[in-house]
């Protein structure tokens, strides 16, 4: 939490000024608490010309220029992600969590952050991207660069967008690149990397994170480059009931001849030159944490064998459909369709 956005009300308005100035690239508006530490306004700078324009003096106390009535949630009350969408809606900047005694718990940043999703996110890199040799003989895939960035920080850096405060990276392969790559905390999160022992599929070295912070988990391919909504992800997740969705692309598989309806060697009919639609596996996956518990231990286990898994044991699995772009950077000429896409983005 940023203190430099709260002040005491025991101070007075040119004290505000003062903090309101020291605030830099974040929203102007300072959390105003009582003796107890109690939120008990806001201030801004347009609060403070008026208050000057009505004749309050610099020196008098905050209390003579502060907003009264305003905005907050409170925690484990309405602080939840459709809570935090609607602050969005509302244009909020900056919005303080408040406990039962309005004590300010978290302030949430709705500039810089789009929401504050509570998931925990694991990121499988531990792949030894034969297919894009030879850019992978001496660096691990999810750090060849898509314009300025790694394959796998624009990853990294949507997810913490989101509001992720718990990421953990499975390495393998040149793996010691990777956990140099992550050595320092990147806007206040710290990126944990985790070695498996040996090559366990894509989604077998889980079992070796060693604490999950959340209920629900996110896993997915580190060498992904997509815009997915993982709000809406999310929120579909929870609406569904769901104990495993899966993020899904469209892919179209297009005939370019007559097809034959056959009833053994007799011909019923022809289709000619057929498009056959299907939903394709993306590689993200939103995960309650109690089913991790059916991934084996210290074995090769893919994704699609979980899922299986899953639904012969009679849990939930879902299909989220991606709305936006996907690519899958798992050889050259992907690779050159990302590089190419992102010259004309402004942001991830």
């Amino acid at each position: 939490m940023n203190s430099n956005h709260i002040i005491s009300q025991s101070l007075s308005i040119i004290d505000a000024i003062r903090c309101i100035n020291e605030i830099h690239d974040e929203p102007l508006v300072l959390f105003v608490v009582d003796e107890n530490n109690a939120m008990c306004g806001t201030l801004t700078d347009g609060d403070v010309r008026r208050a000057l324009i009505k004749g309050v003096t610099l020196n008098a106390p905050i209390a003579d220029a502060m907003h009264r009535n305003f905005n907050f949630l409170r925690k484990n009350v309405n602080d939840g992600v459709e809570d935090i969408h609607h602050q969005r809606d509302m244009k909020m900047r900056l919005v303080p969590i408040l406990d039962i005694n309005n004590h300010i718990c978290e302030i949430i940043n709705l500039e810089k952050y789009r929401t504050k999703l509570p998931i925990d996110a694991v990121l499988m890199a531990g792949g030894k991207g034969e297919r894009l040799r030879p850019l992978t003989e001496k660096i691990p895939k999810p750090l060849i660069k898509v314009g300025d960035k790694c394959i796998i920080d624009h990853n990294i850096d949507r997810l913490i967008s989101y509001g992720l405060q718990h990421i953990s990276v499975t390495v393998n392969y040149l793996g010691e690149q990777l956990e140099e790559h992550f050595h320092d905390e990147r806007e206040g999160v710290k990126v944990v990397t985790v070695r498996e022992p040996k090559y366990l599929g894509t989604i077998g070295s889980i079992k070796f994170v060693e604490t999950f912070y959340n209920d629900t988990i996110l896993v997915m391919n580190s060498d992904l480059f997509t815009n997915i909504d993982y709000e809406d992800f999310f929120l579909h997740f929870c609406q569904h009931d769901a104990d495993m969705s899966v993020a899904s692309v469209p892919y179209v598989v297009k005939i370019p001849y007559g097809v034959f309806n056959l009833d053994g060697r007799e011909i019923k009919g022809v289709m000619e030159k057929p498009t056959y639609s299907y939903y394709a596996n993306a590689g993200i996956y939103l995960i309650k944490k109690h089913c991790l518990e059916l991934i084996p231990e210290n074995e090769f286990f893919n994704a699609t064998d979980f899922m299986d898994k899953l639904i012969a044991t009679r849990h939930k699995v879902i299909r989220y459909p991606i709305s936006g772009y996907w690519i899958d950077i798992g050889q050259h000429d992907e690779l050159v369709r990302a590089k190419e896409m992102v010259k004309h983005m402004k942001g991830f």
